[in-house]
């Protein structure tokens, strides 16, 4: 009786230790993501010579601005499916000196889509530059009168400067 419930409580020790270092089956882990999304539309809508403001209204915020690199922004995303391998995406955006977009680099190419780029598959859009490469000024049809583009330049035209005022100086010794 006694070599039995030894044995019994060995077994249910081995039992627990080999369960613990196990994960329990049907425990739901959750996906991780982090960052900023980029679909390949985004980066199909992005032209040369575009604004700051206009990039920030397609792709959105960036996720890193280098403060010793004014003219480049950012965008990263990671994704960690529950229990599964990291995936990160890159993609950096490029201004010049009048803040136009001036190139791309990263994980995406404009007019080619990943799954494209990876199988290999004819693409419907034309032959992209390669990454890492300024992109190519394309030009564009004029804009239709009463659309929201239309409007949209419409209003950045319109914005009126206002010169900050000065205050005139202060003397030192009035009289």
């Amino acid at each position: 009786m006694q070599n039995t419930k030894h044995l019994l409580f060995s077994l249910t020790f081995v039992g627990l230790l080999a369960l613990a270092g196990c994960s329990f089956p049907g425990v739901y882990k959750i996906d991780i993501q982090q960052g900023n999304v980029v679909t390949q539309d985004m980066i199909d809508q992005l032209k040369p010579g575009m604004t700051r403001r206009q990039v920030r209204f397609i792709m959105g915020n960036p996720l890193l601005v280098d403060t010793f690199h004014a003219n480049r922004w950012d965008y990263l995303y990671s994704i960690q499916p529950g229990g599964g391998e990291r995936q990160q995406e890159r993609m950096s955006v490029f201004f010049n000196d009048n803040d136009q977009l001036a190139s791309l680099s990263g994980d995406f190419m404009p007019g080619v889509s990943k799954d494209q780029s990876i199988l290999g598959a004819p693409s419907t859009a034309p032959a992209a530059a390669p990454v890492d490469n300024a992109v190519q000024p394309a030009k564009d049809a004029p804009v239709k009168p009463g659309s929201t583009l239309d409007q949209i330049q419409r209003s950045v035209d319109d914005v009126k400067v206002v010169p900050v005022p000065t205050p005139a100086p202060i003397e030192a010794n009035p009289q």
